[in-house]
């Protein structure tokens, strides 16, 4: 087995991008910046996202059977911060003063590309559940997605 310290020195280097995860059901509203998001399958349209087992979203998700994966644009770096939980002390509620459309599956924010997902399958791994999601709408925004590598938020620019 490696070492921890050496795996997770090696996962900063990997750029990835920023996401909001959100809910909405019997648990109420909920959401949360994630970032291990990915494209499972086109046939049937799939995506899984990797939310910590004991977590409010974690739970909220597999409670409502839904979610949606908001890609969060460039430019979103304090919305990302938001549902990170870092202003969870003055604005408890994420979505207070945010601008999003309500989906049936939960919020979309204003800028981001979704997926709003019916939950197919939860996968327990270690301390996380790898949440599988039918793809029953997507809303494409076309705007270059935000992302996270080495404790810190880029963009992304095509390579000259």
């Amino acid at each position: 087995m490696v070492d921890r310290k050496l795996f997770i020195e090696a996962m900063r280097n990997v750029a990835q991008s920023v996401t909001v995860v959100t809910t909405r059901g019997k648990s109420g509203a909920t959401g949360a910046t994630v970032s291990a998001f990915s494209s499972l399958s086109a046939d049937p349209p799939s995506v899984l996202v990797c939310l910590r087992s004991d977590s409010r979203i974690g739970l909220a998700v597999a409670l409502n059977q839904v979610f949606c994966v908001n890609v969060l644009p460039e430019g979103a770096r304090l919305l990302a911060d938001r549902f990170s939980g870092l202003y969870d002390t003055e604005q408890p509620d994420r979505f207070g003063a945010v601008n999003f459309i309500e989906g049936p599956t939960g919020p979309i924010l204003e800028g981001a590309t979704a997926f709003e997902c019916i939950l197919d399958n939860i996968i327990t791994h270690g301390s996380h559940d790898i949440c599988i999601g039918n793809v029953r709408s997507v809303t494409k925004r076309g705007k270059l997605p935000l992302t996270y590598m080495d404790g810190g938020f880029h963009i992304v620019r095509p390579e000259a």
